[in-house]
């Protein structure tokens, strides 16, 4: 095995125009923030500042600031980038692609290892990558399941020597911890490792241009692709996988810009250099109790920094093309999913001060806080209007007892709409943006050409329906990690989305009653703010309709994406794989495999890595 030099050991220097963008991007959404804090202040003033207002324009500041960062990310990313030039020739590194899984459906997921090695197989032909299957399940009867699918997928793939399955007895840190474990004891057969989720496919041929990128970078740590979501069935779940095949690209280019060399980690389909991941990304253990302490749930961002720390670079590539994953195709399941990274992002506030970090790291744990924080801003925002508004004092028309005419107060009404423009117009200018420059570069017609602008506007309106409820359970997971509840690791429920009437209830129905509570406190207290309110407390209370209606089947062509016209190549292979192996003699697969069997099932050659 042949490794690279160690880097430099500390930080690199961040390019002067990564530098100048990011300064760009923090003043822009200052500037932003801090406009909208001054309307509304004048707004405020003209019928009498008290604290509920000042209060009030804390909020706004908080929250527009936010808002206005997620809206750089779209115009950093407006400007297509010109595509790596990637070294050819033959491949040298050994690969390992590792697959987490924990009580997950095994049939699927065996499966689309199968397509994935066929796909590599005819990609490179000379070139071998070994499938490293690694198990957290728990419940006996599923892993019985698993030894006998991966018999079948040697059988089927003729991968024996290249396959390999293990299943852990105690699934100690999570998918941090499982994959911890194979650094430990199979990392120094490999120079790289490509890390996916249980629901990922990638194409042979990106899998290749991963490991030449990798190649010809040695002081590359980290390559992450962008996954788009494929398979969606349902309304919630298709718009989702619109979303990132349209939007995503654009705001993942701004991030990269923005982030340089100190890129980011998504915990999947990425690539690692082995000798990087195990000397730089063991995972501390956080004094108490979750959901602040013990093992760190969100990983990935954290391993990404720690790369940073040791010299690596960590990079994330948007011309990659053939990453794939699953989404939740219910707007239940997304919160669940949600709620465990609400916690892991929170957990990240004990690492701000962790030592030798790189400051821009240190800011993107911040934006993770932030991003699950901020709908509390906007709940206080408007929980102090109201405030402000039940407690304001009557208008006073005769400030001086000995003046014959009245004096009434300004009309700042276009102030109101002005501010509710601007605040709106960060929310859709990116989408719209990009929706433009889709239609003038052509790359519109993957998504039905003009179709593509009734799929955005379907988008935006299903996205604002859906705030109010999404920012209900944020509101509900930040109180419930602050109250120290501990929201563990559930496992994924993927297909078999559609949510009757009364489970959608079952789920929200505290999205309910908020919604009704702020409905009757504002009939009661401020009826002048309904009209107001009515697009926030509406969707709330109308949940379980929105909630059920959105997880059934498509509608039309709305939300089309490049690949439901044009399948990719490994999920086709994948379904071809799922027809064959459907329906299975269970006496058909061979004996099954040792439960206790070590991923690789033979030692490596070399001292395994420690981490």
């Amino acid at each position: 095995m042949s490794f690279v030099p160690d880097p430099v050991g500390a930080p690199r220097r961040t390019p002067a125009g990564v530098t100048v963008l990011r300064w760009a991007a923090i003043l822009f959404a200052l500037l932003a923030g801090g406009g909208a804090t001054a309307i509304f202040l004048q707004y405020s003033a003209a019928k009498g500042l008290t604290p509920f207002a000042v209060i009030s324009a804390v909020f706004l500041l908080l929250s527009t600031t936010w808002l206005a960062w997620g809206a750089t990310l779209g115009l950093a990313g407006l400007v297509p980038t010109r595509p790596r030039p990637v070294p050819r020739g033959d491949l040298a590194g050994r690969l390992a692609i590792l697959v987490p899984v924990y009580n997950e459906e095994p049939a699927g997921t065996f499966a689309r290892i199968a397509a994935m090695d066929a796909s590599l197989r005819r990609a490179a032909p000379g070139f071998e990558a070994h499938f490293a299957i690694l198990s957290d399940t728990r419940a006996e009867d599923l892993a019985a399941e698993e030894r006998r699918w991966f018999a079948r997928l040697l059988k089927d793939t003729g991968g024996e020597g290249r396959m390999f399955y293990r299943r852990r007895k105690e699934n100690t840190g999570r998918k941090a911890g499982n994959i911890e474990d194979f650094f430990r004891q199979s990392g120094a057969a490999y120079d790289y490792a490509l890390i996916l989720d249980a629901d990922s496919l990638m194409e042979g041929d990106l899998v290749v241009e991963m490991v030449r990128r990798m190649e010809g970078d040695p002081t590359l740590g980290l390559l992450q692709s962008l996954p788009k979501i494929i398979r969606a069935q349902s309304r919630f779940g298709r718009a989702m996988q619109f979303a990132a095949s349209f939007y995503s690209p654009v705001f993942a280019r701004g991030l990269a810009r923005l982030q340089g060399r100190t890129g980011p980690f998504w915990g999947h389909n990425a690539m690692v250099r082995t000798r990087a991941f195990a000397g730089c990304c063991g995972l501390p253990v956080l004094s108490g109790p979750p959901p602040f302490g013990g093992h760190i749930l969100s990983h990935d961002y954290v391993e990404a920094a720690l790369l940073a720390r040791g010299g690596w670079t960590v990079r994330l590539d948007v011309d990659l093309e053939g990453s794939f994953e699953e989404g939740p195709d219910n707007l239940v399941e997304h919160a669940k999913r949600d709620r465990r990274w609400c916690q892991g992002n929170l957990q990240h506030a004990r690492l701000l001060p962790a030592p030798g970090l790189p400051g821009w790291n240190r800011f993107v744990f911040l934006q993770g806080i932030l991003a699950y924080v901020a709908p509390l801003f906007w709940a206080g925002f408007v929980i102090s209007t109201l405030g402000d508004a039940v407690t304001a004092p009557p208008p006073d028309y005769f400030p001086d007892p000995h003046q014959f005419f009245p004096v009434f107060p300004s009309d700042e009404t276009a102030k109101a709409i002005g501010l509710a423009i601007g605040i709106f117009g960060l929310l859709i200018m990116p989408k719209l943006l990009i929706l433009l420059g889709a239609l003038i570069s052509g790359r519109a017609r993957g998504f039905g050409g003009a179709t593509s602008a009734i799929s955005t506007l379907a988008d935006l309106a299903l996205s604002s329906v859906m705030a109010p409820i999404l920012m209900a359970y944020q509101t509900r997971s930040v109180c419930q990690v602050l109250l120290g509840l501990d929201g563990g690791w559930p496992a994924n429920r993927r297909g078999g989305a559609e949510l009757t009437l009364g489970e959608a209830w079952a789920a929200c129905r505290f999205v309910v009653l908020w919604g009704l509570a702020g409905l009757v406190a504002a009939r009661i207290w401020t009826p002048d703010l309904m009209i107001w309110l009515l697009p926030v407390l509406l969707p709330m209370i109308l949940s379980p309709a929105i909630i059920s209606l959105t997880s059934r089947g498509r509608v039309g062509a709305v939300f089309a994406t490049p690949t439901e016209t044009s399948r990719p190549d490994v999920a086709a292979l994948h379904d071809a794989v799922l027809a064959r192996w459907h329906p299975v003699d269970a006496n058909a697969t061979g004996d099954p495999t040792d439960g206790d069997q070590a991923a690789p099932a033979s030692e490596p050659a070399g001292e395994p890595m420690r981490v």
